[in-house]
């Protein structure tokens, strides 16, 4: 898959990613930040051929929404642990709900 799937998730092998100047720009934060979410082990950063850290867009939205948390005063670790258990959640949601449609389609229907 080339493209983003429902979640904006995209296959890291093809997509060259931002490096950590771009992502800091578009996230209006700084290196440490990005750092610290991934010492928190929010995001790992791709590498490229160079060794250089890449981000996905998928990463950067993950960041972005910690990053938000910790604007409003959380600590970062909490800040990380929080997206993470939402990402979780989403992920949980998202299998149950193609659960139900399987079942529901897998339903026989009656003729009367």
């Amino acid at each position: 898959m080339t493209a983003d799937d429902s979640y904006g998730r995209l296959d890291d092998d093809d997509y060259p990613g931002y490096t950590m100047g771009r992502a800091t720009e578009m996230l209006g934060t700084t290196q440490g930040f990005l750092r610290a979410v991934g010492e928190a082990r929010l995001i790992t950063p791709l590498r490229s051929e160079g060794g250089h850290r890449r981000y996905s867009r998928y990463q950067l939205r993950i960041a972005a929404r910690a990053r938000e948390l910790v604007d409003q005063g959380t600590p970062i670790e909490a800040a990380c642990r929080i997206v993470i258990l939402e990402v979780q959640l989403e992920e949980a949601q998202r299998i149950n709900a193609e659960h139900r449609r399987a079942a529901e389609s897998a339903k026989p229907t009656t003729a009367a």
